[in-house]
């Protein structure tokens, strides 16, 4: 091997999605040295990390191997050609488990892919495998009795986040190229903030959440949707494109096509910032990270000004009201007589919920209907500023198990820590994810970029643009190791 395709195949498993597809098509490496390369660093690292919990290296490499022979004959390649993807365990892939963390699953083999994940593997993907979860997906750190806990790969004391830890902790620790999460109350952009990587929670229906568990429906549906997260924003934009469009398994599926977006349509944009909301203290670090990232954009030519949208403390309460009580009675028909099967996690979200009386015919419809009213009142201040800059969290990345946080005087507790992104489920807003400095601790912190429904093109390019004035992003050290 000469020493410049030595150097592409020891770089490859961090190089960006686009990187490895790019090196594949030039043939600078093959897709089965970037297949074996992910599969030997799986072997190394997750019986640290616990990120990957369903994986099949013959699989594995006979997908590479079928997309290497695809160069050889000079096929039309896609833009994930031979590019390694992980997938949350909740999201159907086939002949893998997809049990959501649960127990109540354990076992449960997917028979077909989900709708996005054949999609990636049309776009050329390798499908590694399925990543660890919390209890069917209800917390903010990932641990479980099928499969344990994963670890953070900046600091293995704390919690990769949730409920997409483990394919947070993966991609940012290079056993993944990039992958899904689902996120109804920050579980893509949790994570990608607590492990420094990128995440976009897309509008409900854009991409379509069929074949994930629990099922898209009734309020689930409102709230929560899948998306892709990798190290960089370009490779965001490249796995969106990818799954995009509409599917019938998903309640909210719309035919919005993905379109192109120019920069003088990007730079007229007013762009609203705040570095707290009045009520949740965020950390020194988290304000810093935020004030930094209006500083560059406003230095790119961009339209930036301090707004702090009204009705936020609202929004906050009406998702708990749809995602807690409303979550706790779709979810608790499944737990009666199974108390004993359950993590302590998950017994602890059925107290909160149970601790609240079940909704009526008349509070369902009052919260349904106080969510619209809401969401066209933010919507109307939105008009100057179609694009939010905020904290993604309160806090960096917390200990296993902790529950409350002194944050500036106050005590942060756990369910109040992730109001920043809880809002934007209720409202059916997309939002991105960009790592953009470090805590004391050096724990990376991300800011969200918002946008309105349909919009995540926008908020995309606007995430590039910040990615591109932070500049070059170093990863967790597990990298060395």
């Amino acid at each position: 091997m000469v020493l410049g395709h030595f150097i592409h195949f020891m770089t490859a498993s961090f190089s960006s999605a686009r990187d490895i597809a790019a090196q594949i098509r030039k043939k600078d490496i093959s897709a089965v040295e970037v297949a074996r390369l992910h599969l030997d660093r799986i072997e190394r690292l997750n019986p640290t990390l616990n990120a990957i919990v369903d994986w099949k290296p013959e699989l594995v490499l006979a997908q590479a191997q079928e997309a290497e022979k695809a160069v050889l004959r000079g096929a039309d390649l896609g833009p994930l050609h031979g590019v390694p993807l992980s997938i949350k365990s909740s999201i159907d892939v086939g002949g893998h488990r997809s049990e959501a963390g649960t127990r109540l699953r354990s076992g449960y083999i997917a028979a077909e892919d989900a709708p996005l994940v054949a999609r990636l593997r049309a776009a050329g993907a390798v499908i590694l495998g399925v990543t660890n979860t919390p209890e069917l997906l209800m917390a903010w750190e990932t641990d479980n009795l099928i499969y344990g806990r994963t670890n953070n790969p900046w600091d293995l004391t704390c919690t990769a986040g949730g409920s997409s830890g483990g394919e947070a902790a993966a991609i940012a620790a290079g056993l993944s190229a990039g992958g899904v999460g689902s996120d109804g109350g920050g579980s893509i952009r949790e994570p990608a903030h607590f492990c420094g990587i990128c995440g976009l929670k897309p509008t409900p229906g854009r991409i379509p959440s069929t074949g994930h568990f629990p099922k898209s429906g009734g309020p689930f549906a409102l709230l929560g949707v899948v998306g892709p997260m990798a190290r960089t924003v370009g490779d965001l934009q490249v796995l969106f494109n990818a799954m995009a469009g509409a599917d019938d398994g998903d309640p909210c599926a719309a035919p919005v096509p993905v379109r192109e977006i120019h920069e003088e349509e990007v730079k007229a944009v007013g762009i609203g910032f705040f570095e707290d909301d009045g009520r949740t203290p965020v950390t020194a670090e988290t304000r810093d990270a935020v004030r930094r990232s209006a500083s560059a954009l406003e230095e790119a030519g961009y339209r930036v000004e301090s707004f702090l949208p009204d009705g936020l403390e609202e929004a906050r309460e009406l998702w708990w009201k749809l995602f807690g009580t409303a979550g706790g009675m779709i979810l608790g028909p499944m737990f009666r007589g199974h108390e004993s099967e359950l993590s302590a996690i998950l017994r602890e979200f059925s107290s909160w919920t149970s601790a609240e009386p079940a909704h009526s015919g008349d509070s369902l419809l009052a919260t349904w209907l106080g969510r619209d009213d809401v969401r066209e009142r933010i919507l109307r201040q939105m008009r100057k500023y179609p694009v939010l800059l905020c904290p993604t969290a309160a806090i960096p990345a917390f200990r296993h198990g902790e529950r409350e946080w002194n944050v500036e005087g106050k005590t942060v507790k756990y369910l109040d820590a992730w109001s920043y992104c809880e809002w934007f489920n209720l409202l059916g807003f997309p939002a991105v994810v960009v790592p953009i400095g470090l805590s004391e601790e050096g724990l990376p912190i991300g800011v969200q970029i918002v946008g309105r429904p349909w919009e995540e093109e926008l908020i995309l390019a606007i995430a590039a643009a910040l990615e591109q004035a932070r500049g070059d992003w170093v990863g967790p050290s597990i990298q060395l190791t």
